[in-house]
């Protein structure tokens, strides 16, 4: 998979170099290429942001560098890519969207700043690939890049050969649309804690069994709107 990034922070992304995203890098599971907005200006102050049209508080980012460094990247043979923009405004980013991009060959992140991007932007670039506004919660952050960082790690440990025992990723929250069972570890007690005893005893139906429990009661008690509305266990 080929991921793009485009950001006026291009520094803001030095994390991709470590730990299970790095390594995929220097594997070449995954390629990552981050891009400088700024480098598609032409004025001496590197401007990318204007005030909006209608009045209002705040900047606006203005479509010229970004239709500039969309004609760079949506070029030749790239037809097949999608173009993600992280807005508070966008469809909610879930696990399962992540498995859905996680299956695509080219994702580009847009990562708008200040009151956003242009609108005309999305909607010419449409014309050209996919397009999805996916928005990481319901609350405002200063900008794409936290949203993106938090995106491409959640798809990109998805990509076959990333994660290095692929069964670590069936038993977590969200993929059966559970919250994940709670996880113990050595020693057995700790101040004065016990570790569960059904996890100590070797019997692997009781503890499938107990683990779906948990994650049922843990589910319904933090997250009740992830099961379904008549009640019935997911």
């Amino acid at each position: 998979m080929r991921v793009d990034i485009v950001t006026i922070f291009p520094e803001f992304f030095g994390v991709l170099d470590v730990s299970l995203l790095g390594r995929a890098r220097r594997e070449q599971l995954l390629e990552l290429h981050v891009h400088d907005l700024r480098d598609h200006t032409h004025d001496r102050h590197r401007t990318v942001d204007d005030t909006p049209y209608g009045g209002g508080a705040g900047m606006v980012m203005r479509p010229e560098p970004w239709g500039e460094a969309f004609d760079e990247l949506l070029g030749e043979g790239a037809a097949d890519a999608v173009v993600v923009f992280p807005t508070p405004a966008g469809v909610p980013f879930t696990q399962s969207l992540a498995r859905e991009l996680a299956e695509e060959r080219r994702l580009i992140f847009a990562c708008g700043r200040y009151e956003g991007i242009d609108a005309r932007v999305a909607e010419h670039v449409a014309t050209r690939a996919r397009v999805i506004e996916v928005s990481l919660g319901d609350y405002v952050l200063n900008g794409g890049e936290v949203a993106a960082m938090a995106m491409i790690e959640a798809i990109g440990r998805l990509v076959p050969g990333v994660v290095g025992n692929p069964a670590s990723l069936v038993e977590e929250s969200h993929e059966e649309g559970l919250l994940e069972h709670p996880s113990y570890t050595k020693p057995a007690t700790w101040r004065g804690l016990d570790v569960p005893e059904v996890l100590r005893g070797g019997n692997h139906g009781a503890i499938a069994a107990w683990r779906r429990e948990q994650a049922l009661e843990r589910t319904r008690r933090v997250r009740p709107d992830l099961l379904p509305a008549d009640g019935a266990d997911a």
